[in-house]
């Protein structure tokens, strides 16, 4: 009797488990084409014959000729920077510029320079700013810090490549002044609700020089010299470069490129 009993258990549990184990063996894919994907088909995109060159869906903003891209923040007018020798220099007089289109998600490519004979210390050595979603007409908006930070000491958080007073790069790698720079940026917008309040945070990742410095970076709102960031809703935004006020804030840019990324 008791090896009977045995028995009735062993056909019961084998008819409990063994469907569902076989049901799991047959619902593995067992033909490689299974598991292929072949729609929709990525749309061709070719590289610029540089890595720093612009590919073929970029929107150009700097070529070195004219600033037709770009206007006067305050005013809306024409941009009036120094364009000489296939470079844009800042004139401070003529306030920051940002670009006549606007924004939301985007990659965009970016060199700059400060003057070998730069003066000054801390954040009084050649400042500027590269802001990416511009939302007013002065300083406001979400700011990547431009900065000689070759030997200079300032605050982590406000150094070349920063996102100003928010998150201090991962590394310095400030090449020596009077050498070009090059950011390499990818920006995802904030998501606002519909009465104004934040969805989604805005983050940002950056490669100064080709060397990874923001990693996906989490900001906490827009840009502030004094009191904490915090967020202002917005649909999509200009690309604005700063003219910051110290003496020593001539800085130089050329070859900006966009794809927007929506």
């Amino acid at each position: 009797m008791k090896q009977l009993n045995t028995t009735i258990l062993a056909l019961l549990a084998a008819a409990i488990i063994g469907p569902s184990s076989a049901h799991a063996q047959a619902s593995e894919p067992t033909d490689p084409k299974a598991t292929e994907q072949w729609e929709p088909v990525p749309k061709v995109v070719t590289p610029g014959k540089q890595d720093a060159a612009a590919p073929s869906d970029a929107i150009v903003l700097f070529d070195g000729h004219d600033l037709s891209q770009w206007e006067a923040s305050k005013e809306h007018t024409p941009a009036h920077w120094k364009v000489h020798d296939g470079i844009a220099t800042v004139d401070k007089t003529s306030g920051n510029i940002q670009t006549k289109q606007h924004f939301r998600n985007y990659q965009l490519h970016l060199e700059w320079r400060v003057p070998k004979n730069i003066t000054g210390e801390g954040q009084a050595r050649g400042n500027s700013g590269l802001f990416l979603a511009s939302t007013g007409p002065g300083d406001e908006g979400y700011e990547i810090q431009i900065l000689d930070s070759y030997n200079n000491k300032t605050y982590v958080n406000g150094q070349a490549a920063s996102v100003y007073k928010q998150a201090a790069p991962l590394v310095n790698a400030m090449r020596p002044p009077g050498e070009w720079q090059t950011y390499d940026v990818v920006w995802t917008a904030p998501v606002f609700a519909a009465d104004g309040s934040l969805k989604s945070p805005g983050y940002v990742t950056l490669f100064h020089n080709g060397v990874l410095v923001q990693n996906h970076t989490q900001l906490a709102g827009e840009t502030f010299y004094i009191g904490k960031p915090k967020y202002k809703p917005y649909a999509d935004a200009a690309i604005k470069l700063q003219a910051h006020g110290d003496p020593s804030a001539a800085i130089s840019f050329r070859n900006i490129w966009v794809r927007p990324l929506d």
